[in-house]
């Protein structure tokens, strides 16, 4: 079971703030997430595609009335605003341009910061960690569209609402939720050796993302329980909130 590639480069992520008299209508209309339950901390989301897929893995806040700020991979943010300028060319609000903004963990939990304090390999190796282990998936480029939402437990982190109405992908989604259920899910692991890539697969085991730990790696995955059985991970876990089975509750 060989990974097929490694990186040492830390993640980085953007911030587009996003503002104006259609705001929050364009996003409802775009978010997995209700956009008006939304408030000063940041709810992690996503936008789909038409085959339900994640094509972007956001974290966004309402920082006032009519302003969103949305924080996403780096190396997505150019693709992010192509999306926006595509499917709001017709509604009135502005986007800013990508400014950078600093993962790092306060109170515990993962976030993100603008304060250079917080704009160091620590900060962001802390953030790796702590987002791994509590579930707090990041999509990079090599990922997009490869997960459903449901897939990575984005529904039991408050990201997905099934009632508030029309969104891209809603159809594929939402027929997922209340006629089926994911047979591969999300899983907290580790491992031994060189840690692998986002997006890399281990045999049938598929890599979301990874962290170097002294002993070897921390990942997220996408799999089937009994693949991981087979394999050579040992499974930790997640948060009781994200223990939960991934079906729809009867």
């Amino acid at each position: 079971m060989t990974p097929a590639s490694n990186t040492s480069v830390l993640p980085q992520f953007s911030q587009l703030t996003i503002q104006g008299e259609d705001a929050e209508k364009f996003l409802q209309g775009q978010l997995t997430c209700d956009v008006t339950k939304l408030g000063l901390s940041y709810q992690a989301a996503a936008i789909g595609n038409l085959k339900g897929r994640i094509e972007f893995g956001i974290w966004i806040k309402k920082q006032a009335e009519k302003q969103y700020d949305v924080v996403i991979s780096a190396d997505c943010a150019a693709a992010l605003q192509a999306h926006l300028k595509k499917f709001g060319a017709f509604s009135k609000f502005d986007t800013s341009e990508p400014v950078a903004i600093y993962p790092c963990v306060l109170a515990d939990m993962p976030t993100f910061s603008h304060k250079d304090d917080h704009n160091t390999p620590d900060d962001t190796k802390a953030w790796m960690q702590c987002s791994i282990a509590t579930g707090n998936y990041w999509i990079v480029a090599a990922t997009q569209g490869e997960f459903q939402p449901q897939e990575l437990r984005l529904h039991q982190r408050g990201g997905m609402d099934y009632d508030k109405g029309c969104y891209l992908g809603q159809e594929v989604i939402a027929r997922i939720y209340f006629k089926s259920a994911p047979k591969a899910f999300l899983h907290y692991v580790k491992g031994a050796g060189t840690a692998p890539a986002a997006g890399d697969k281990l045999d049938k085991i598929q890599v979301v993302n990874t962290v170097t730990t002294a002993e070897g790696f921390e990942a997220l995955v996408v799999a089937r329980s009994e693949h991981l059985a087979e394999s050579e991970l040992t499974v930790l876990d997640l948060p009781p909130a994200l223990q939960a089975d991934v079906a729809r509750p009867k």
